[in-house]
């Protein structure tokens, strides 16, 4: 069982930056693959970025390639999401998820959820 909570959510300008951060409970974090979502008002929860347990290797939405960075630390049982250059598009809710499969880029794909950080990027 992991427990996730997101924090580092908030309101930015365009061309601004954030860095969302994830914090899991649980002793077994650093067996999963950990990944990105995001929501906006009225579309489907999207992938963003997945990282593997052992940070061997990244993968990103080809949208958000080049902008955002994900990382993570099993020591701290965290997991981290740079996020530079934001547009308004990248207005929506951020969530990290805990699974078991590596590139997986659908939501159904993943066992466990936090309960997301609110991004809000102005024009």
């Amino acid at each position: 069982q992991v427990q996730l909570v997101e924090s580092g959510g908030g309101l930015v300008q365009a061309g601004g930056s954030l860095t969302l951060s994830c914090a899991a409970s649980g002793r077994t974090f650093s067996s999963y693959h950990m990944g990105w979502f995001r929501q906006a008002p009225g579309k489907e929860r999207e992938f963003v970025a997945a990282i593997t347990w052992s940070s061997s290797a990244k993968y990103y939405a080809s949208s958000m390639k080049g902008r955002f960075t994900i990382s993570r630390d099993n020591a701290k049982n965290t997991v981290n999401l740079q996020m530079n250059s934001l547009k308004p598009e990248d207005t929506a809710v951020y969530y990290c998820a805990a699974g078991s499969s590596w590139r997986a880029i659908n939501a159904y794909e993943y066992d466990y959820w936090g309960q997301g950080t609110q991004v809000t990027v102005s024009s």
